[in-house]
């Protein structure tokens, strides 16, 4: 049997462009087996909750391996969502996300689970990656690209760990890592998934990044100044508590 996989999809005020893709989706991963999908609406309003309900339900009636979303009262950050998602799941050998806009397409999503299974024993974890050379093809703002150098920098430099793309929304990683140091975890918005990187790298679980061809979607709920500002604050706090544990 194939290696199995969760995925979560994060989600908020997203009803206007996760259909085409969690459809899309669906169906890819109908047709991989062993692939268990939820969504978890974070904390959206009711309007926005109706809708999103009915986009989910209909593609649960053809597709079981679709459960049951989640609608979480109160807004976790883009973590918060994943982890909850995460939590609920106690038997898949990968655990996942994926953005919900569709810039990491559900073929790319095939393309990392493919890698994943690849390994005999889930060990090493599995980021796709935009930056640099790594990178295959992918359309996105400039102001992005720099942004995201200087994001990947700073986390290197800061953390010690070196990573070309530490912020492309979809990752696989062995659920027996994560259960080591989940309860731990404390950043829950979009720097996440750095300490997700240094609690991994922390208990010498390797990671490799894998290069994905992606397209940005217009609409995002991500403000480049504020977020990269909460962001860098994010990885200084990090940084502080990985030193801390190491006393």
């Amino acid at each position: 049997m194939p290696a199995t996989v969760h995925l979560v999809i994060p989600c908020y005020q997203e009803s206007g462009r996760v259909g085409p893709f969690l459809a899309e989706l669906c169906e890819v991963t109908r047709q991989l087996g062993g692939v268990t999908i939820r969504v978890v609406e974070d904390g959206s309003d009711a309007p926005e909750a109706d809708r999103m309900r009915a986009i989910i339900d209909p593609l649960r009636e053809q597709h079981p391996h679709l459960l049951e979303p989640l609608f979480m009262p109160d807004n976790l950050g883009k973590g918060g969502a994943v982890y909850t998602g995460w939590n609920l799941e106690k038997e898949a050998d990968w655990l996942g996300f994926v953005d919900a806009d569709g810039s990491c397409s559900a073929a790319e999503v095939a393309h990392l689970i493919g890698h994943a299974r690849e390994q005999l024993t889930p060990h090493t974890a599995l980021f796709a990656s935009r930056l640099g050379q790594f990178s295959r093809r992918v359309h996105r703002q400039i102001k992005r690209r720099i942004i995201g150098h200087v994001f990947a920098s700073l986390v290197s430099v800061l953390l010690g760990i070196r990573v070309h793309d530490s912020q492309c929304g979809l990752k696989l990683v062995p659920r027996a890592a994560y259960e080591r140091f989940a309860p731990f975890l404390i950043i829950r918005g979009f720097a996440f998934d750095v300490e997700l990187l240094a609690s991994l790298h922390d208990i010498d679980v390797p990671f490799l990044e894998v290069p994905i061809e992606w397209f940005e979607v217009p609409g995002g709920h991500v403000r480049l100044i504020r977020d990269s500002w909460r962001m860098a604050r994010d990885v200084w706090r990090i940084r502080q508590n990985r030193n801390r544990a190491r006393k």
